[in-house]
């Protein structure tokens, strides 16, 4: 079963008097509970791509439907709700508030949606990511695994429809990637989530179900 689909997707953008088809119809099908690796040069719409899956832009042609959801057919205003509540987004630079403690990052995205967390949910997730004893810290006085931990942690904690995470080990040594990228699938299916990661680490692609290679913009055969 699909989760989200892209049909004749295309994202081109003006760079002067050129025009540069960042992405260049592409047809993609990701499969509910499994991880896809995108991989590609950098410059290969690998962004892009999934920043159009997660409503972060507006295509120039084409659909993206999560969940059922035509992305097309919300407004601005639908769209933010829609992402709060059903894409988790996992970024290099973790993007957490340096003023909030780990626990008060994690809840974020439910308390800006005015919802109540899962305190067991939250308890199950802090304790397989290794941040039961960190809750109260700040960002500050973390490791860099421990932060992109916490990010993982708060795109899992609204139980999201898909999780999109880019290059989510890109600034780490080997072992921390390897050990953020292991915690990120364990979690993932411990849970039954549906995650899409780009990287340019073909090691770690190695742990995906399936695989996407872009180039060019368009799916590389």
């Amino acid at each position: 079963m699909d989760i989200a689909a892209v049909h004749n997707l295309k994202k081109y953008f003006n760079a002067g008097v050129r025009q540069v088809k960042a992405i260049d119809g592409i047809d993609l099908s990701i499969e509910k509970g499994k991880l896809t690796a995108i991989i590609g040069a950098s410059g290969s719409g690998k962004t892009t791509l999934l920043n159009l899956i997660g409503g972060l832009c507006r295509p120039t042609e084409g659909t993206v439907t999560v969940d059922g959801v035509d992305l097309g057919t919300l407004g601005e205003d639908e769209l933010t709700v829609f992402r709060r509540r059903k894409i988790g987004f996992v970024f290099q630079g973790c993007g957490l508030v340096p003023e909030l403690t780990v626990r008060e990052n994690i809840l974020l995205p439910l308390a800006l949606d005015g919802s109540w967390p899962d305190a067991v949910f939250l308890e199950e997730l802090a304790g397989l990511l290794g941040l039961t004893k960190k809750l109260d810290c700040f960002p500050c006085q973390l490791s860099g695994g421990g932060q992109q931990c916490t990010a993982i942690a708060r795109s899992l904690l609204t139980k999201p429809a898909v999780i999109l995470a880019d290059e989510p080990t890109g600034s780490f040594d080997a072992r921390t990637s390897r050990n953020v990228a292991g915690l990120l699938k364990m979690t993932a299916e411990t849970f039954h989530q549906t995650l899409v990661m780009i990287t340019h680490n073909l090691e770690l692609a190695q742990l995906a179900d399936h695989v996407v290679c872009l180039r060019d913009g368009r799916i590389a055969q």
